[in-house]
């Protein structure tokens, strides 16, 4: 007898341990997260969004719960980094597709650091190569890459896209450079409902699938 509640206390630790509330784990990761952009607030250089942009990232994803993003860009990942802190709040993923293999490298240190490389599928590729090769679907689409491609990714990603879904695409001011095209064609799309978030200088494009 004595030998069996020796054992069920044992396995009640392990349980215990192993079984720790959700919601503190949760804590653990939002601090270290927290803290590791803090810490790098001003350090994103390299084609990366502004700290405000990456906020507005997080804040649409975990507002509409969505839980399969993919992002054209990479960078050294701070928006990626963003949206992978969104997605373990909705128990999602984020593609993020690089095709410089210097920010590759350093984003993926990055994603390890700030303890998001479980939310992240971290891609070095062409994104027109790979995007017809995605299986999809998608619920949330960033685009912040080449600017004269981003109407050839909206075309390729049309059909990927979840109805309710949104394609954003960054710096999109009216002129600049290389996205008239595209702005033509999400304005005038009648599958989708587009506004822009102009808080910051770049601007972000949101286009919603509605049909």
């Amino acid at each position: 007898m004595e030998r069996l509640l020796y054992h069920f206390f044992i396995c009640s630790i392990f349980l215990h341990i192993s079984f720790l509330p959700l919601q503190i784990q949760g804590q653990d990761l939002d601090s270290k997260v927290a803290s590791f952009l803090k810490k790098n607030k001003s350090q994103w250089k390299d084609l990366n969004v502004p700290y405000e942009d990456g906020q507005t990232l997080f804040d649409l994803i975990v507002e509409h719960k969505y839980t399969s993003a993919l992002e054209i860009g990479t960078s050294t990942g701070h928006s990626t980094i963003w949206m992978a802190w969104a997605m373990s709040k909705t128990g999602g993923k984020v593609i993020t597709i690089e095709i410089n293999e210097k920010r590759y490298r350093e984003a993926l240190k990055n994603f390890k650091e700030a303890g998001l490389s479980d939310f992240i599928d971290a891609r070095l590729a062409d994104a027109m190569e790979l995007i017809p090769k995605l299986v999809g679907p998608f619920d949330f689409v960033f685009s912040d890459a080449d600017k004269g491609n981003y109407k050839n990714y909206f075309e390729l990603l049309h059909p990927k896209l979840k109805k309710g879904g949104i394609f954003s695409a960054h710096n999109v001011r009216e002129g600049y450079y290389g996205v008239d095209d595209f702005l033509q064609t999400i304005k005038n799309h009648p599958d989708y409902e587009t506004t822009f978030d102009t808080k910051t200088r770049a601007g972000i494009s949101l286009s919603k699938k509605i049909d």
